[in-house]
């Protein structure tokens, strides 16, 4: 037998196989696996082979080299056993009764009656047991049990022992490795030595082919003339041979590998004699229809009006047909485009924050600091930029007030904050490309008449119809190549817009061109890619079982990096580069802080500023005075204060070297005039 063969032989041929001294039949029969009754080599069956052969040599002088097989050992056994129970049963009642006979039976066995002793010696024999030449004899419930069974392999010049098998036990190397193990039935290969098969192969065959009346599966291959990477077509001129690749045939194959049996097939082009494609992918799968084809390999689309006449397998790749466009750069290089890191409400917040800063440290150093003091414009313009310079930390003013202080320096950490997130912002827009598609969804295409391109002799024709694209606007592309070459026109200039196809060539197209086009939304759905079996094929079950486990297992991986090629260095459509604006969202908490210590520094002044000058409010000198007018009498206190009148802070220190004799000092007329307004009555009720 030849490699990739398996025969199984049960007792009987082991038997005679391994009595065999005929050269021809040994050499015929490498690698056959059987299976045999065990018979133990013990003293008394040595001496047994030597009387009966000196016997037979005395009966049959012309026959050389006879042998005793197992069936004859046994059937001695069984004698043995029946002279045991004749002997044990006994000989008194060995008599025959008559049996009621028939007139319509045809033999005479009936005639010969029923022994008297039956029962008895049945009883004696059930009971005997005894050490034979072919091991433990014994009966249970009436059934002779079987020793250990051998299993061997034709090898060489002889048989080959592999292991063992009994009933109850399984698979064991040794019987002495039977005996020791636990009550679990075994039937694990290891249990084995190795076995060699035929053609002197340690592989498992097989077994069995398909078709078993030897012929090979014809199998059909497209010649893609889009792209060559997923099944390719190359001739050899010299000796006229077409070799089949690609990386639907290499799935095919693996899966092909991976079937229980072996398919023995070949690979018959669709093409014409000129080279060229003999029809479209339709009139190929119905080729197997006509059943001119055993089988389609290649890069067959899963789509309900071919499953009317065959049947396909599970698919192996992605499904749908998808779309791809331009992407260009989005780059704003207008002359407002500083504008853009923040969007108009971050804008607006940190306006006012800026203003609502100033008028804090105003409010807070307005009292001890010169530098907010003087006239009215010169104290605005001072708190709006004080607050403004923090921006570029150009402030020049000091900060006395500790509550100013805090203000300040947490203001600071926010626009410190705000600063660098703008600047890197504005860097990302200057200086990184934005990459957006040209074209956002199918509508726009439609309602602005453009060009858009599909495969040629591709079932995506019939889609872009059926999704109202005119047929005017339709143009075909044959290679990746002729795709780019349009796209770079333009659809003004004899071009196109777009391009429709399936999922796994728009993946391959860009891992290609990936600086240049994206994949978008949406895609169309349909079945894969699947190979091609006529309908009700056995084949199609086994095939989608291994084209399983081919796309679950590392082969896959494999088979993508060879014809493929590695796609990590492509950016996906979903996650081209982008810069969004910055918004109120990313800072509303450094906001908040700052918020709340100014709004707290505030209180806490205010509260002070009231306690020292309470008796303005508590004045119970005039009934008739509003609280309205006690709080513009607080206002105008707060105005007037100079920097020794500063609540909740030590005076400067009396030095009359820094006193300025200029320097503006309230007299007694103007506190009388503010009393007045706060008790407009007061001469009269004294």
């Amino acid at each position: 037998m030849s490699k990739g063969y398996v025969w199984i032989m049960t007792d009987g041929p082991t038997v005679g196989l391994s009595t065999s001294s005929v050269p021809s039949v040994i050499d015929s029969m490498q690698g056959v696996l059987g299976i045999k009754p065990y018979i133990p080599k013990t003293t008394e069956l040595g001496n047994f082979r030597l009387r009966w052969k000196r016997k037979f040599q005395q009966d049959k002088a012309d026959i050389v080299d006879a042998e005793l097989n197992i069936y004859a050992l046994q059937a001695y056994d069984a004698t043995v056993a029946l002279a045991n129970a004749i002997e044990k049963a006994g000989t008194t009642n060995l008599g025959f009764r008559q049996a009621n006979v028939s007139n319509t039976s045809v033999t005479d066995l009936e005639n010969l009656g029923i022994s008297q002793n039956g029962p008895n010696l049945l009883r004696a024999l059930s009971n005997t047991s005894f050490e034979g030449l072919t091991g433990d004899f014994f009966f249970i419930n009436g059934q002779l049990q079987p020793s250990a069974f051998e299993i061997v392999t034709m090898n060489g010049s002889g048989e080959r022992r592999i292991g063992f098998w009994k009933p109850r036990k399984g698979l064991a190397k040794t019987l002495n490795s039977i005996a020791n193990t636990p009550s679990t039935y075994c039937t694990s290969k290891s249990s084995l030595a190795p076995v060699i098969w035929a053609g002197d192969s340690t592989s498992i065959p097989k077994g069995w082919e398909i078709p078993t009346n030897g012929k090979k599966l014809r199998i059909g291959v497209p010649r893609s003339t889009n792209f060559g990477h997923f099944v390719k077509l190359t001739t050899d001129l010299n000796s006229n041979m077409t070799t089949v690749t690609g990386y639907c045939i290499a799935i095919f194959e693996a899966a092909v590998d991976a079937l229980p049996y072996a398919i023995t097939y070949e690979y018959i082009p669709f093409v014409k004699p000129d080279g060229k494609s003999a029809g479209t992918y339709n009139d190929l799968v119905y080729q197997v229809y006509l059943k001119s084809y055993d089988a389609v390999v290649g890069d067959t689309t899963i789509i309900a009006n071919r499953s009317k006449y065959i049947d396909f397998t599970l698919p192996y790749t992605e499904s749908g047909v998808s779309m791809i466009v331009p992407i260009k750069d989005s780059r704003n290089k207008n002359a407002w485009v500083f504008l853009k890191p923040l969007t108009w409400d971050l804008w607006v917040t940190s306006f006012c924050f800026f203003v609502f800063i100033g008028f804090v440290v105003w409010v807070l150093e307005h009292g001890i600091n010169e530098d907010f003091q003087g006239p009215p414009s010169h104290q605005i313009g001072t708190s709006f930029w004080f607050s403004f310079s923090t921006m570029v930390f150009a402030h020049r003013e000091r900060v006395t007030s500790n509550l100013a202080r805090i203000v300040v320096t947490i203001w600071c950490f926010v626009v410190l904050i705000l600063t660098q997130s703008y600047t890197a912002s504005l860097s990302s827009l200057l200086t990184i490309q934005q990459l957006q598609p040209t074209v956002n969804n199918v509508d726009e295409l439609i309602k602005k008449g453009e060009f858009v391109g599909y495969p040629q002799i591709s079932f995506v024709l019939g889609i872009l119809k059926n999704l109202g694209f005119d047929d005017s606007r339709l143009m075909a592309y044959s290679t990746p190549e002729e795709c780019d070459e349009l796209f770079s026109r333009g659809s003004g200039n004899g071009g196109i817009a777009a391009a429709f196809d399936e999922v796994p060539y728009m993946k391959f197209f860009v891992s290609m061109y990936c600086s240049k086009y994206t994949m978008i939304e949406p895609t169309f759905k349909t079945g894969g890619f699947g190979f091609v079996f006529p309908k009700g094929s056995p084949l199609v079950a086994d095939v989608s079982r291994a084209v399983l486990n081919v796309t679950e297992g590392d082969k896959m991986k494999e088979i993508e990096d060879a014809w493929l090629g590695t796609q990590s260095s492509c950016q996906e459509s979903s996650t081209s580069i982008s810069s969004n604006s910055l918004s109120v969202k990313s800072f509303w908490g450094l906001f908040l802080i700052t918020g709340i210590a100014s709004i707290s520094a505030l209180m806490i002044f205010t509260t002070i500023f009231v306690y020292e000058h309470r008796e303005v409010l508590l004045q119970p000198s005039d009934l008739r005075a509003t609280t309205w007018s006690r709080v513009l009498v607080l206002f105008r206190i707060f105005i007037q204060m100079d920097f020794t009148s500063r609540p909740g802070d030590l005076p400067p220190a009396d030095n009359d070297d820094d006193q300025d004799p200029n320097a503006q000092q309230p007299d007694q007329e103007e506190v009388q005039n503010i009393n007045k307004l706060v008790v407009p009555n007061q001469e009269r009720s004294v």
